[in-house]
């Protein structure tokens, strides 16, 4: 767990990462007409294991020329350091933007994040400093692994703002982001009760059609019964 303060709502984040995963809150989403809630496929846990719940804290990210990074004089990483120190506990920062051409995210930062109570780090894009990330324990989500910076490539030039991934899935702070093995899912702050309770009620009723398996029932006499598969 992070070093600095525990958000206030960790008991429910809590429960979200030991009960609910990606899948079951993307079905019931896609069944109220929500049906661009995940991040694009190539974002991934940076190990299987990570399992993430928190806040989002939107980050827009935008490629400048290496050139005028370099000799305009323009300030490194525009406002990436602001966004960085404004996270709270329970947030994730989350961004997305650039082209994948550079790294997003270091060691560093995670470190930084950590002390700050961040929850995780999700990026349409790179990181790097694998190493030092795994031994901090920090979850990231990313494309991968990529060393060469952003200091003269890219800027943060936006942030706690709407953003919106190249597959359409939008995102807003205050966001419940949710990640795991099979992806990272976003779930609207304006539906997340409803969302939540259906989610929980489609886990206790896959469990009752797991035990209907296991007892020899045919799944279309299962899905016939209870619409779950």
């Amino acid at each position: 767990m992070a070093n600095g303060t525990l958000s206030a709502e960790e008991p429910l984040f809590q429960r979200i990462r030991t009960e609910l995963f990606s899948a079951v809150l993307g079905d019931v989403m896609d069944a109220i007409g929500l049906t661009r809630q995940f991040l694009p496929p190539e974002i991934r846990a940076l190990v299987p294991e990570m399992v993430v719940a928190g806040r989002a804290m939107t980050v827009q990210e935008a490629d400048c020329a290496v050139d005028a990074g370099v000799s305009s004089g323009a300030k490194p990483f525009g406002l990436m350091f602001e966004a960085l120190d404004s996270l709270k506990p329970g947030e994730i920062y989350i961004c997305t933007g650039s082209s994948p051409t550079y790294a997003l995210w270091g060691g560093l930062m995670s470190t930084r994040a950590r002390t700050l109570g961040a929850t995780a780090a999700v990026l349409d894009g790179y990181h790097r400093d694998t190493r030092e990330i795994l031994q901090l324990g920090f979850p990231v989500f990313s494309a991968g692994s990529y060393a060469q910076d952003q200091r003269v490539r890219g800027r943060v030039i936006d942030f706690r703002c709407p953003i919106q991934f190249r597959n359409g899935c939008r995102v807003e702070t205050g966001d419940l982001i949710v990640g795991d093995v099979d992806g990272v899912v976003v779930v609207p702050a304006a539906r997340e009760q409803e969302v939540l309770a259906a989610a929980f009620a489609k886990v206790r009723g896959e469990s009752e059609v797991r035990d209907m398996i296991l007892a020899g029932e045919s799944t279309t006499a299962i899905f016939a019964k209870t619409g779950i598969m």
